[in-house]
């Protein structure tokens, strides 16, 4: 019964935590002219939910226009640009031409996309950001903003603990730029509930550190082959098929677990299936990428960053686990934890596998 309770926690909480998955993330496009910076952004519709009145989870243009001065005032507060100390003034519109989010889920609808127009009676200079769009209590709120300037592009990653960005950071752009892209990685592995889910099956089936380091190896450079092709446009694939795919990774390796009994030689051989599962983890990696836009002038820098930050994150999580179950071999009953764990996985990658194949979830 005990066991079963596990079980049951473990399904649950990540089934929930999957779903939040890209519920905090927003993107921008920061265009800056002459006496005018327009922002195209795409965010959370929960944070002006209430300007939603028919609760489809967008914000369709006749919302926008019968909420504009309320809009107008939710941005102000949220979102300032200063030119010279001197703060624009600020125009909500539809944007006519956006670019959502599609890696969501086909038919998720969480997000909104607006253009903000902020305008001064003088040249722009000295452009400072304050960025304060985030949901309220977590940590984990983004937004992955591209700014265009006179043919030169910077990208910034705005977080609850980095909130301002000042334009013209000369040679502190590049290290704001791997700075940012660094945590955005970090940040995505850490919430990428599957992903992890995938790793710590891997290690149920027991072995030793020769066993961690080639599939870790396997599994490293595999999505960072897939994310990088992924990354400069060379490789694409439907969001639902990858991340379907990426549930029956789950599900295939935590039966493997639980079913294989020759668990001596799965142990010598499943870095080839850890390489193979890899490259298809690596484009669902690509997709916050993906739906960035990465400009080829910071393409190599930010995906740097992002790919060590996924690594470090990785490292993290894989580590501790492994020591955890060296430690508990002693035990009698550590055999049926990583058993336990194994069902909970089949169960939740199957789960997860009906959801995004079949419900768009």
């Amino acid at each position: 019964m005990r066991a079963l309770r596990v079980l049951a926690l473990l399904i649950v909480g990540l089934l929930g935590g999957a779903q939040a998955h890209w519920a905090d993330l927003a993107a921008a496009e920061i265009a800056v002219g002459e006496s005018e910076v327009e922002v195209v952004l795409t965010f959370p519709t929960g944070l002006v939910g209430e300007m939603d009145t028919d609760r489809d989870g967008r914000l369709s243009a006749g919302e926008v226009e019968r909420n504009r001065e309320a809009l107008t005032r939710f941005f102000e507060r949220n979102i300032t640009l200063e030119s010279a100390g001197e703060r624009g003034r600020l125009e909500v519109a539809p944007a006519q031409a956006a670019r959502p989010l599609t890696n969501l889920s086909p038919n998720a609808k969480t997000h909104s996309t607006l253009r903000l127009t902020y305008r001064w009676g003088r040249p722009v200079e000295a452009l400072r950001i304050e960025y304060g769009l985030f949901l309220p209590g977590v940590s984990t709120s983004s937004c992955v903003a591209t700014i265009l300037q006179g043919g030169e592009v910077q990208d910034v990653v705005f977080r609850p603990d980095h909130r301002v960005f000042r334009l013209g950071g000369g040679a502190d752009a590049a290290p704001q730029t791997f700075q940012s892209f660094l945590k955005l990685g970090l940040e995505h592995i850490l919430t990428g509930y599957d992903h992890l889910l995938f790793v710590l099956s891997l290690l149920m089936l027991g072995g030793g550190l020769a066993y961690l380091l080639k599939v870790v190896t396997a599994f490293t450079a595999a999505h960072s082959i897939t994310l990088s092709l992924a990354a400069l446009g060379l490789v694409s694939l439907p969001p639902r098929l990858v991340e379907s795919g990426i549930a029956l990774t789950i599900a295939y390796v935590a039966a493997e677990n639980l079913f294989r009994k020759d668990l001596g030689a799965l142990t010598r051989t499943r870095w080839a299936l850890t390489f193979a599962f890899g490259l298809v983890h690596g484009l669902g990696f690509a997709g916050v990428l993906e739906e960035i836009g990465l400009p080829r002038q910071n393409l190599a820098l930010s995906l740097l960053g992002f790919n060590l930050g996924v690594e470090l994150g990785q490292l993290a999580v894989v580590l501790p686990a492994f020591l955890l179950l060296q430690a508990l071999r002693r035990w009698p009953w550590e055999v049926g934890l990583r058993r336990t764990v194994s069902a909970g996985a089949v169960a939740a990658g199957l789960v997860w596998f009906v959801q995004r194949a079949f419900l768009g979830a």
